[in-house]
């Protein structure tokens, strides 16, 4: 994400946790918003359904209270550190091979584009199980059957089985590959076009406005099977019952035929609110921590 001397992981490590933490403290409101609207089928009528983002938002703040915004942020807040730490390891280690495979010395976009999807299905494998007590609290019709983070897992676990923690990792895999792939490609694409930053203002103006474009991207692409992930994830297992969303792909074909192809990008607003100026916060945030372990290393 830098174009200076890479420092060792423990580093990068760090500075990505952080970076997303302070994205999800800023932001975590619209991710809120965006699950209600997606897991929503049908259209937004009456107290307890949604007709848009807004309206959302103001169902949620006056009905439940501000507080239910940040329900569920806990698990979140907690995956950033073993996500963090595995989306930086898998792209490394991604860039490395396909260099190597390839016969390639530098970096380039489409070498972007691979690497940053191979890491993003990497990255699913742990993200999955954080993702599914997410959308379990953040739904208001399921919210009253846990009281909490350890309580949603402990009930899944004993009620749907062990496995069921790992419920819509086919489709989460799928939309990072998605969202990684736009994402890092746009940024690779967008610092090659803009002019190079003479300063440090100049930088950071640089990080805000690629992060932005390749966050926006991204959320084009990935939307619809954020859509069908926020279903899979959002239907308890029952045993000897085949759940209405399933798999990725066919659960795309039952969304659009019984609810149109606009269905298919439902809380698509909050989303790119989301993760287009938050592309850019995490860019930028992780650039600035670099620059500090740099400076406390004495690197600069």
């Amino acid at each position: 994400m830098t174009t200076e001397k890479p420092l060792p992981f423990v580093y990068q490590f760090a500075a990505g946790a952080v970076a997303g933490v302070s994205e999800i403290l800023v932001m975590y409101p619209l991710d809120v918003v965006k699950t209600r609207v997606q897991i929503q089928t049908g259209k937004g009528v009456g107290e307890d359904s949604y007709n848009g983002m807004v309206d959302c938002f103001r169902k949620i703040i006056r009905n439940e209270g501000v507080s239910r915004l940040y329900r569920g942020i806990t698990a979140p807040i907690l995956m950033e550190a073993p996500k963090r730490a595995t989306k930086f390891a898998a792209n490394d280690a991604w860039g490395k091979f396909y260099r190597n495979q390839f016969g390639v010395a530098k970096m380039n976009q489409s070498l972007a584009i691979l690497t940053g999807a191979s890491a993003g299905a990497t990255e699913a494998f742990v993200v999955v199980p954080f993702e599914l007590v997410k959308i379990r609290l953040q739904d208001k019709a399921q919210a009253h059957k846990y009281n909490g983070m350890i309580d949603v897992v402990r009930k899944i676990i004993t009620q749907e089985g062990p496995l069921a923690m790992y419920q819509g990792l086919e489709s989460t895999m799928w939309r990072h590959v998605l969202w990684n792939a736009g994402y890092f490609g746009c940024i690779f694409q967008v610092r090659a076009l803009i002019p190079v930053a003479k300063d440090k203002k100049g930088q950071v103006f640089n990080d805000l406005i690629s992060g932005a474009i390749g966050g926006t991207v991204g959320t084009i692409i990935n939307t619809p099977m954020d859509v069908v992930k926020s279903r899979i994830q959002n239907t308890a297992r029952v045993p000897g019952q085949v759940p209405k969303y399933n798999w990725a792909w066919p659960a795309l074909g039952t969304v659009m035929k019984e609810e149109g192809f606009g269905a298919l990008y439902k809380g698509f607003l909050p989303k790119v609110l989301r993760l287009g100026p938050g592309g850019g916060i995490l860019l930028v945030v992780f650039t600035g921590m670099m620059d500090f372990f740099r400076t406390i290393r004495g690197d600069k």
